[in-house]
């Protein structure tokens, strides 16, 4: 796979990298992202309750899109948001959990989180951890080529836009996310492609800048392993949707031996593609 180059003209600021460094006693970690939970696809709810209730994982790490749209911490008293932070709150009591924000759940803020015992995760981390070094990141700041998003991203991560949406009444929000996300839908529908891919030479330097030579990310919904550079090597997790045709789920593994893939508990293994 030939490299991605930036937009002409582009180049992204190099983010402050926060570390985290696991607990001695920790000896596996499972990452996922994308699950896009919401209420007309139970399966995926379902399957991520077994999981979190069955892992071996002293540590489950949510890198973004837990759910496929977040208007306000104020909307988790509704019927389904509260029942995901339920079985959030209930898994944080045998094992810790960890949360960072992706697109379509941004909006999660502190109230959600420590309600279910979850800690925030900045966009990227640096986790060290069963002797490795990974730099950890929702994904979407490195897809650099998709510039109509990046400069949307850049206008809604604004605490003023933030407070002017939070100010509008919840009905109103959950009608102006359900108009986006029917928007995104049908450019789906008519051919548009679902995300840019991350540029490689960003990542490359992220990578090197943090001293982390693997990078885990989502967003992508492509999952695989890739070789970006010499030594720098990126693993991209699964998308989820259990309701689809064939299933989509997959955990990425974090463990004294290395990184693996599995399916969640319960689940049978679905395929994944690994890009060359």
């Amino acid at each position: 796979m030939a490299p991605q180059q930036a937009p002409s003209g582009t180049r992204l600021a190099l983010p402050q990298f926060w570390e985290f460094r696991a607990p001695a006693d920790w000896r596996t970690i499972d990452f996922v992202s994308d699950l896009h939970l919401q209420a007309d696809r139970p399966r995926s709810v379902e399957a991520l309750a077994a999981h979190l209730r069955h892992t071996p994982a002293d540590a489950v790490f949510i890198l973004g899109d837990l759910f496929e749209v977040w208007v306000g911490d104020d909307a988790r008293h509704d019927p389904f948001e509260a029942r995901v932070g339920e079985l959030l709150k209930e898994a944080s009591a045998y094992r810790s959990l960890a949360f960072m924000a992706g697109n379509r759940d941004f909006l999660v803020g502190a109230a959600f989180l420590r309600e279910c015992g979850a800690m925030l995760l900045p966009d990227p981390t640096v986790l060290v951890a069963c002797g490795e070094r990974l730099l950890l990141s929702h994904g979407d700041l490195l897809c650099l080529e998709d510039e109509a998003y990046q400069r949307f991203r850049a206008e809604v991560r604004t605490e003023a836009w933030r407070d002017a949406f939070l100010a509008r009444p919840l009905a109103e929000r959950r009608a102006l996310a359900a108009r986006m996300r029917a928007a995104s839908a049908e450019h789906q529908r008519t051919g548009g492609e679902l995300w840019a891919d991350i540029d490689t030479a960003t990542a490359v330097r992220w990578m090197h800048e943090a001293a982390a030579p693997v990078l885990v990310h989502g967003h992508t919904h492509r999952p695989g392993d890739e070789t970006l550079a010499p030594g720098y090597l990126r693993a991209v997790l699964s998308d989820w949707d259990l309701d689809a045709d064939p299933p989509r789920a997959g955990v990425l593994r974090l463990g004294i031996g290395g990184l693996s893939r599995v399916a969640p508990s319960g689940v049978p293994a679905t395929p994944h593609r690994r890009p060359t």
